[in-house]
């Protein structure tokens, strides 16, 4: 399929096409538009999505991407919307292989988008229901005015983080089942087992065996009471469920938290995502799209998106090498317990089993994995040390950051916490009826780091504009057990 494509890039995009099928890629249509760089940066501001609802940050967002493309700091080449059909845009003033390598670029991540398990729960037609959100908030803003609504979209947004992760995929939230009256008072008594006999029941219902039944009633009477029953991830849609909120407000919540749970699955499969799409492109354009005459432009171009970023982790850059090491060990069968517990470093080192896997494990490993698993399962040690990955700290003595460990399994944990929840700390609901006085209490998982004083002031703000009580968070501040309170005026904050 095809927007305003010109007859030469349509002839591209049929080619790249062709390729990309033969390499065993599987999407969804794609469709191409071609955009100058004001018209790009307006839809990145809009995260992709061209018709959404008014709101500053979209503002913001567009004046930084305008600023940088005029200052030459960045550029967008591509964009491409996870939707069925895919939405890809194409910037006007590229050149040709620039744009064949954005179009092979675009055809893996429709792959990725359409095969990964992590994407399977998202909103396929969400092109469509982003306009539907704009539609009714332009509702609201017209009844209530766009300063009411706006702040509200604020509180909102500053808590979008506050999700289940593992929601799309794991039932968390029990099956209440309505009981007659009847039924619970009878289990409201400690029940007897059957002896048949009276001179049985003392050695069929021991008092040991009473006092314990009679325990777990106890326990579970006080389960019954509990609001929620077990601890809640799922902030947001704990609110959206029991908040004391006005109609239009619960439906702005909802639907700022529905897109919260679309955008999931790329923050959770960034570097996966990024590597796959390099890693076909650059077989493609090597293999079968480039001519002679284009392959330094690609090279440079190509070089620059898998460049090491000073002080961060280049998610292209990473992914592309783990695809590409998975590839070359599955294909020399590089993996195994009989690799493994090779100890010569010499035969270790001339490995190769010529088992040729190495595309079919990709595939598998594109399918079934996210960016915690893929890291967790494929990074080895001889990856590190070939890679030349590090930790590093603060160094107070010396005023500057130092390489702290190469050591492979410090490299692996700090890589895996950064991972975890995107590095954003786990939050639970633990208590809709804190105090018996209608607060709301929720609870950070520690984790070995502090919650952010400022940040969590302006957090239970927010918190306090949906919930609309006073709201609480039990965390540890200095290893000290504490409780942060904010009634709507004052912030306090007092040992649990």
């Amino acid at each position: 399929m095809q927007m305003n494509l010109t007859p030469e890039l349509a002839k591209v995009k049929k080619e790249i096409e062709k390729y990309a099928i033969e390499y065993g890629l599987d999407f969804f249509p794609v469709i191409f538009e071609v955009l100058d760089w004001k018209e790009l940066n307006e839809v990145a501001s809009f995260g992709g999505f061209p018709n959404r609802y008014p709101h500053w940050r979209f503002g913001m967002e567009y004046e930084d991407l305008s600023k940088r493309y005029a200052w030459g700091l960045s550029k967008i080449y591509e964009m491409v919307i996870n939707n069925d059909p895919c939405y890809a845009y194409l910037l006007y003033a590229n050149s040709m292989v620039d744009q064949k390598l954005v179009m092979a670029h675009v055809y893996a991540h429709c792959d990725f988008f359409k095969n990964n398990v992590y994407f399977a729960h998202t909103n396929r037609k969400m092109m469509d229901e982003m306009g539907n959100h704009r539609a009714r908030i332009m509702r609201y803003i017209d009844h209530y005015g766009q300063d009411t609504v706006e702040g509200f979209i604020d509180a909102c947004l500053s808590i979008d983080t506050l999700i289940d992760c593992h929601a799309p995929s794991i039932k968390r939230v029990r099956d209440h089942v309505e009981r007659p009256v009847e039924a619970e008072e009878e289990e409201r008594e400690v029940r007897k087992l059957k002896s048949g006999r009276n001179y049985m029941d003392k050695f069929i219902n021991p008092p040991s065996f009473l006092k314990e039944q009679a325990k777990r009633l106890v326990e579970q009477q006080k389960l019954d009471k509990r609001f929620p029953e077990s601890p809640e991830r799922d902030v947001m849609g704990f609110l959206t469920e029991h908040a004391s909120l006005e109609k239009w407000q619960r439906d702005i919540l909802s639907m700022m938290r529905e897109e919260a749970y679309y955008f999931l699955p790329q923050g959770q499969t960034k570097i996966m995502n990024e590597g796959w799409a390099v890693f076909f492109h650059s077989k493609i354009m090597t293999t079968r799209a480039l001519k002679d005459s284009e392959v330094i432009d690609y090279a440079d171009h190509h070089s620059g998106t898998v460049a090491p970023y000073p002080g961060r982790l280049n998610p292209y850059k990473m992914g592309y090498e783990l695809f590409k090491d998975i590839e070359d060990r599955w294909n020399k069968g590089r993996f195994g317990k009989e690799y493994d517990e090779c100890t010569n470093l010499v035969e270790k080192a001339h490995w190769d089993k010529k088992l040729g896997l190495g595309l079919k494990k990709i595939f598998e490993v594109r399918k079934i994995y996210s960016d915690l698993t893929f890291i967790d399962e494929f990074l080895t040690p001889e990856f590190c040390r070939d890679q030349k990955l590090f930790t590093f700290a603060y160094n107070p003595s010396a005023d500057q950051y130092e390489i702290a460990s190469r050591e492979f399994m410090k490299v692996k944990e700090k890589l895996l916490f950064q991972l975890t929840n995107f590095g954003h700390p786990l939050i639970s609901v633990v208590d809709g009826n804190y105090k018996n006085r209608g607060e709301l209490l929720i609870k950070h998982q520690h984790e070995g780091v502090d919650l952010r004083h400022d940040y969590s002031q302006e957090t239970l703000k927010n918190l306090y504009k949906v919930w609309g009580r006073p709201v609480n968070i039990e965390t540890l501040v200095e290893d000290v057990p504490k409780i942060l309170s904010f009634d709507g005026e004052e912030f306090k904050e007092f040992r649990p």
